[in-house]
């Protein structure tokens, strides 16, 4: 069974420039642009396989997602690849998305003030990765509780990809649950 990627806020959420450089890097040549809408690839192995990416350059066109999703497509066909392997490769930011997981680590505060940086554990793109956060007061304390009993912990905000790791900027609606 093949995992699509169809959500329309992660598509809108990859940048060109991270994907292009993805191409570059799995041996994708620029044949032909047009700035600031399209660009068009392709690979030597183009005359036995056909296969051609064509890239949208302004995220805001009204089929931005609609065509990142054929992006995709190409690049699961050419590398034999699941979409979601490849979109933990290409993506950089998901605003407003809920993170859920375990509390891995807590470092000590920062200051007098109850704030410092806290490591989850949870799901990224179908994998589990470390999320780091920075957490202020009734949040720092909630995460404490968290760490301390094991209790899944769960927050939104703006998840970075920085080099290969995973930051989560704006954490807000930190919430505790017991498994039962």
């Amino acid at each position: 069974m093949k995992a699509i990627i169809s959500d329309i806020e992660i598509l809108k959420s990859l940048e060109p420039c991270q994907v292009e450089s993805y191409l570059k890097s799995k041996g994708w040549h620029e044949r032909t642009r047009v700035p600031n809408e399209v660009s068009g690839w392709t690979r030597d192995t183009f005359a036995d396989d056909k296969l051609k990416i064509y890239l949208p350059l302004d995220p805001s066109f009204d089929d931005y997602p609609r065509r990142m999703y054929e992006v995709m497509e190409v690049l699961e066909k050419a590398e034999n690849r699941s979409q979601l392997d490849i979109l933990s490769e290409l993506i950089t930011i998901v605003h407003n998305v809920t993170v859920q997981g375990v509390v891995m680590q807590i470092d000590a505060p920062l200051s007098e003030h109850l704030n410092g940086e806290v490591t989850l554990v949870g799901v990224v793109v179908d994998k589990l990765r470390k999320i780091k956060t920075e957490l202020k007061n009734h949040d720092y304390i909630l995460a404490i509780k968290a760490y301390q009993e094991r209790l899944i912990i769960t927050c939104q905000g703006d998840l970075i990809k920085e080099k290969n790791a995973f930051v989560l900027k704006n954490p807000s609606n930190i919430i505790l649950e017991n498994i039962e």
